[in-house]
């Protein structure tokens, strides 16, 4: 350890100092602001779409990739499905985007640990490497291709 010999006697000493009486709250109240501020947004969109209803025409453009190939792509139905979890309605959610509430319950863990971790001081430490992207690539690509093919007509939106 390095002594400052500027400093006074006092300063020097190789004791920690107490923290001041609710720093720490207020330190985990601003490790915490960016968590909550990703919440703010996530909560007043599932909002926007539950107050503002996908199944009724003109509120919403069309799925372009469903109108230029006539298939559906991951995200078809992905705001009826956020509808229907914003109103509590888990089996219609499933129906209309089983991948997509997969989605939200994923989400809804990793903010957890997020908030936690956070609080805690310490950063996520999320390392998503080859294999992780691969997976979620190939699971992404199998739910498009199952909910096209005859046989995964219970994924259609």
């Amino acid at each position: 350890m390095t002594v400052d010999s500027s400093a006074p006697a006092s300063d020097r000493t190789s004791e920690p100092r107490a923290a001041a009486p609710g720093t720490s709250a207020r330190a985990a109240l601003r490790r915490t602001a960016v968590p909550a501020g990703i919440l703010a947004g996530v909560v007043a969109a599932f909002g926007y779409v539950a107050a503002v209803d996908p199944n009724e025409p003109g509120h919403y453009p069309a799925c372009p990739f469903l109108q230029l190939t006539g298939a559906y792509c991951p995200g078809c139905g992905g705001l009826r499905s956020a509808h229907a979890f914003a109103h509590g309605d888990l089996a219609t959610a499933l129906g209309a985007n089983a991948l997509a509430v997969a989605g939200y319950a994923l989400f809804a863990v990793l903010w957890a640990v997020w908030v936690i971790r956070a609080a805690r001081g310490r950063p996520l430490g999320l390392r998503l490497g080859r294999v992780h992207l691969w997976a979620a690539g190939t699971v992404v690509l199998a739910f498009t291709v199952a909910r096209n093919l005859p046989f995964g007509a219970f994924l259609h939106p």
